[in-house]
C-alpha cells in the first residue's frame, strides 16, 4: 500500500465533511472515488496533498500516511509532498505561457536550469503522455492556443516533469468531450505502469472502464471500498447498490 487513512476527519468550521475514513490504496493502480455531489469526494482528494489547509477554518484530525510517514506530521515537508503528489483539476489550467514554458516550470522552480536538461525533461513529459511527436515543432507556440484535451495532456506532462509517485484527478474529463475522454482514460491506463493514480469523477462508467478500485462515499462517510468488479456487479452496502444503480445521485 502507498497510501493509508485511519479515523480521518475533516472540519470546515463546525461542518463535518469526512466522517472517520478508513482506506488503504495500492501502489500503481487507479483508485476511483465516486458518489453524488457533496459527499466529499475532492474534499478526500485534496487531503492526499494537504491542499484542504488553503481554506480558512479546515481542521483534520486522524492520520494519513504514504509509505508509513505521515504528511501530517509538523515536521513533514509540505513543499516536498506536493512535488510528490501531483494534482489535476477538473478544467484544464495551463498558463499563459509557451508549451515548453508550462513543462519546464516545476523544473525551473527546483533549480534545473541546464538549456540540454530541460529539453529533455520537456520531451521526455510530452512523450509520456503522447504529445510530443505533434508538438515537438510548435513548443514556443502558446499553451493556450491547443485543444482542451490537448491543454488536460499538458497539464499532466507539466506534473510528470517534477517526477511525482502519486497524480490525484479531480474530474480530469468532465470538461471534455466523450473522444477527448477516452484519450484522457487511455492515457491514464498507461500511466498507472508508473504512477499511483486517484481519481474522482461523477461518471459511473468512468470509474468502471479505468479504476482498479472503487471507493463509494456518502455525506463524508466512506461506505465501501473494495475492487470494481465487486462494487459495480455485487456491492456489499445497500446504498451503494442504490446508487450504482441510480436511484439517488
Amino acid at each position: 500500500m502507498i497510501i493509508r487513512t485511519a479515523n480521518l476527519n475533516l472540519y470546515y468550521h463546525k461542518f463535518q465533511a469526512l466522517t472517520n475514513v478508513n482506506m488503504a490504496i495500492k501502489r500503481n493502480l487507479i483508485t476511483g472515488i465516486i458518489g453524488p455531489s457533496g459527499c466529499g469526494k475532492s474534499t478526500l482528494l485534496r487531503v492526499f496533498n494537504r491542499m484542504n489547509e488553503l481554506i480558512d477554518g479546515v481542521r483534520i484530525t486522524g492520520s494519513v500516511l504514504i509509505d508509513d510517514e505521515d504528511i501530517y506530521s509538523p515536521m513533514h515537508d509540505l513543499i516536498l509532498l506536493r512535488k510528490r503528489v501531483g494534482m489535476v483539476f477538473q478544467r484544464p489550467n495551463a498558463f499563459p505561457l509557451s508549451i515548453f514554458d508550462n513543462i519546464a516550470y516545476g523544473p525551473r522552480v527546483w533549480n534545473i536550469s541546464d538549456k540540454k536538461t530541460l529539453r529533455e525533461i520537456v520531451e521526455r513529459s510530452l512523450r509520456a503522455v503522447d504529445l510530443f511527436d505533434d508538438l515537438s515543432s510548435r513548443l514556443n507556440d502558446s499553451a493556450l492556443a491547443l485543444s482542451a484535451e490537448k491543454q488536460q495532456r499538458l497539464c499532466i506532462a507539466r506534473l510528470l516533469a517534477v517526477e511525482p509517485e502519486i497524480l490525484l484527478m479531480d474530474e480530469p474529463c468532465s470538461a471534455l468531450d466523450p473522444i477527448a475522454t477516452g484519450k484522457i482514460e487511455e492515457l491514464m491506463i498507461g500511466l498507472k505502469k508508473k504512477y499511483t493514480i486517484i481519481i474522482v469523477t461523477h461518471n459511473m462508467q468512468q470509474a468502471a472502464r479505468i479504476a482498479d478500485d472503487v471507493g463509494f462515499m456518502l455525506l463524508g462517510e466512506l461506505v465501501e471500498f473494495d475492487t470494481a468488479k465487486r462494487i459495480f456487479t455485487n456491492p456489499r452496502d445497500k446504498r451503494t447498490f442504490d446508487y450504482i444503480s441510480g436511484r439517488f445521485g
